[in-house]
């Protein structure tokens, strides 16, 4: 029996790219987190280098070759003060992508599945 890896469920690196695409563009249309990536979204090489931190990120989290050089989740999200109904808004928001994007609902799972393992990196900090 032959187990697939999360990265390869995901589509690889082009079905991961797709999925950050998806999910940046979802957060920025989102009135509720919007405000929090419009200034990245200004600056076109800082928003390009938040995108590729992202992919990275969800590559090496996945069993994918890449490696993730960005700043831990508590230091990213340090003085940003993230309440709960933001954190869920993120949530709801990498839900749909991964929904839109035809991820299987299990694989969908354990994608959210990692990102509420790092709620308590991100909240309040």
């Amino acid at each position: 029996m032959t187990t697939t890896s999360l990265y390869e469920r995901l589509g690889g690196e082009r079905g991961i790219a797709a999925l950050v695409d998806d999910i940046v563009e979802t957060h920025l249309q989102n009135p509720a987190i919007r405000a929090r990536y419009l200034p990245s979204q200004d600056d076109p090489e800082h928003f390009e280098e938040l995108k590729g931190h992202l992919r990275d990120f969800l590559s090496a989290g996945s069993g994918g070759p890449a490696e993730y050089r960005g700043k831990t989740m508590l230091e990213a999200h340090r003085g940003m003060n993230i309440g709960e109904a933001e954190y869920m808004a993120v949530m709801d928001d990498i839900q749909e992508a991964l929904e839109r994007q035809g991820i299987d609902a299990q694989t969908r799972q354990e994608v959210l599945g990692i990102t509420y393992s790092l709620k308590e990196e991100i909240l309040h900090v």
